[in-house]
């Protein structure tokens, strides 16, 4: 890295004055913001679902116009342990990846990034603790009409816009229905297969060996190989301002109801009533063979007191929900169409080098790197950076990402398969 560009990443990330901050954020925002209405329901089957609600949280404490909220659903199995975990510090972890003195739009632009290391993170430290726990987590922020989803797992998030057209929002890691993650998996070190009983029959869904898990991605998982990785698939879409409904639901949901038979199923109802009708509708078609568990939030215009009813007549699915993929001289382009939907990021590699970029932020106060993953500050010899020289990976390849402490860089190494498998370390 050159010294301007060195230079232009420390004005990058230079603290910016509260009051400044402030000021800038009430000049830029909208009168139109929407209202978030949510309702959730569930029953167990289990014990191991659990709903992460925070309709009030601010990027400026104090600062009402900063507001965003972030709705989760975790999916446990093997135990609560790694939902229970994840829902009281993903959030935390994530926001603490977020770098401080940014506006609206960059706040938004990197949060995609923060994401990825917050769930990475979560994972770290809670494979610390030694327990076999997993969960699967779809993690959604919403900040005025903007809605980035993050998720690993089968947990599910779907959007209903007003035209009635229904988009998937996450992507499904199940090995038996994701042959990308199958190839990953088995490259990575892990084997996939089906269940052995006596006779050599093979029975029920892909799993991943050793564990036995029919996910490729989840967080926690202590006793499946680290090819089971917490890097999760990042959406990011900006609604018009006629609004929309997410529902975020369980596994115990999709396995039976369709997407578009869950939206189908509560329209035209506000958001409380809404989530209890689709588990209804779930335990209608299935009965109660797994925890399942719904959250409905609808993002509502300002001026009017609950979700506009969608319009019964079907409409072309090319001319009633467009996506578009927002270049650098349309991110001030304002949608007020009905029905459109633009997408602003979609990424769902799971290749850190990939999705946390090649910059690494200096702390200018003590002349310390801080890691990209766990944020902690250190010194440059201690880790891994950018075009680095001397700095490569246990692979004897360069690490062409950002820097990264010692602990995280073996993490990162383990989940590509440079290097064994905790599991099988402890075989």
């Amino acid at each position: 890295m050159s010294r301007a560009e060195f230079t232009r990443m420390k004005q990058k990330v230079a603290p910016v004055p509260l009051g400044t901050l402030i000021s800038r954020e009430l000049r830029t925002d909208s009168v139109e913001k929407p209202t978030v209405k949510y309702g959730q329901a569930g029953l167990a089957k289990k014990g191991e679902d659990y709903f992460l609600v925070k309709p009030d949280c601010q990027r400026i404490p104090g600062n009402t116009s900063t507001s965003f909220s972030v709705f989760a659903i975790l999916d446990g199995h093997n135990g609560i342990s790694a939902a229970i975990f994840t829902k009281e510090n993903l959030l935390n972890n994530v926001l603490s990846a977020i770098p401080q003195g940014l506006d609206r739009e960059e706040w938004l632009q990197a949060l995609p990034r923060a994401l990825v290391a917050g769930f990475v993170k979560t994972d770290i430290e809670f494979q610390q603790k030694g327990e076999t726990s997993g969960t699967t987590v779809t993690f959604v922020v919403i900040d005025d009409w903007t809605i980035t989803v993050a998720s690993v797992g089968d947990s599910r998030c779907i959007l209903d816009t007003q035209e009635g057209v229904v988009s998937l929002l996450t992507v499904d890691h199940r090995l038996e229905e994701n042959e990308e993650e199958r190839q990953r998996v088995t490259a990575s070190g892990g084997e996939v297969g089906r269940l052995n009983i006596f006779g050599g029959n093979e029975v029920g869904p892909l799993r991943c060996w050793p564990g036995g898990l029919c996910l490729s991605r989840s967080i926690g998982d202590t006793d499946v190989g680290e090819f089971i990785v917490p890097i999760p698939h990042v959406k990011q879409v900006k609604l018009s301002n006629a609004g929309g409904r997410l529902i975020i639901a369980s596994d115990g949901i999709w396995d039976a109801l369709s997407s578009d038979l869950a939206a189908q199923s509560c329209r035209g109802l506000p958001a409380d009533l809404a989530a209890k009708m689709v588990v209804k509708e779930a335990l209608r078609s299935r009965g109660l063979k797994d925890d399942t568990t719904c959250l409905v939030v609808d993002i509502i215009p300002y001026d009017h007191p609950v979700l506009p009813p969608t319009p019964r007549k079907k409409q072309n699915l090319f001319s009633s929900f467009i996506y578009g993929r927002r270049s650098q001289n349309s991110r001030s382009k304002k949608l007020s169409t009905v029905g459109i939907v633009e997408e602003l990021f979609e990424e769902g590699s799971a290749m850190l080098a990939e999705r946390l970029g090649k910059d690494f932020p200096l702390n200018s106060s003590s002349g310390l790197f801080r890691c990209a993953i766990c944020q902690v500050d250190q010194p440059a010899s201690d880790g891994l950076s950018v075009n680095s020289g001397p700095f490569f990976s246990p692979a004897s390849k360069p690490w062409e990402g950002p820097f990264l402490c010692a602990n995280c860089r073996r993490k990162k190494d383990a989940m590509e398969g440079k290097r064994p498998s905790r599991a099988a370390l402890t075989a």
